[in-house]
């Protein structure tokens, strides 16, 4: 089937073209990530994110988003500076699969550490991570439950 269906394209002359998903896209076409793919617009980081990386971005859902009261996450949506201190403390350089992590401090983006656990399934500082090793092109998305700030 597959032969046949690349004989069919190679005889009408038509190209395919398969283009990987970088973090932004991976995590926009997964739905559940609506507020997160606004903040990193708001915050001007969607090309950063699109970028070569390689990143490891730990992802507060919309309902990690929601857990925070209106008019504070208004009022995070509207400052830059402190929205963009929070987004980037969400990532880090580098690709770190599930596999690899380990419990400890790691650096982020933003310049801070965050602490990893994993005495009771893996923590980040105090997020629960709920799904690991999304694949993108340009990194790795962990999902997780609540929205990190830095101290």
């Amino acid at each position: 089937m597959k032969k046949a269906l690349i004989a069919s394209v190679l005889a009408f002359g038509m190209t395919l073209s398969v283009q990987a998903a970088d973090i932004v896209d991976t995590a926009v076409a997964a739905g559940s990530f609506k507020t997160l793919a606004a903040a990193l617009g708001a915050a001007g980081l969607v090309d950063t994110l699109k970028g070569k990386g390689p990143f490891t971005v730990f992802a507060p859902t919309d309902e990690a988003f929601a857990k925070i009261p209106k008019a504070d996450l208004d009022a995070l949506l509207k400052d830059k500076a402190k929205l963009t201190s929070v987004l980037t403390y969400h990532v880090v350089s580098g690709k770190v699969m599930a596999a690899n992590v380990k419990a400890g401090k790691v650096k982020t983006v933003q310049g801070s550490e965050l602490t990893v656990s994993t005495s009771m399934g893996v923590m980040v500082d105090k997020a629960k991570v709920v799904k690991t090793d999304i694949a993108a092109d340009n990194g790795v998305i962990h999902v997780i439950d609540t929205v990190l700030m830095p101290k």
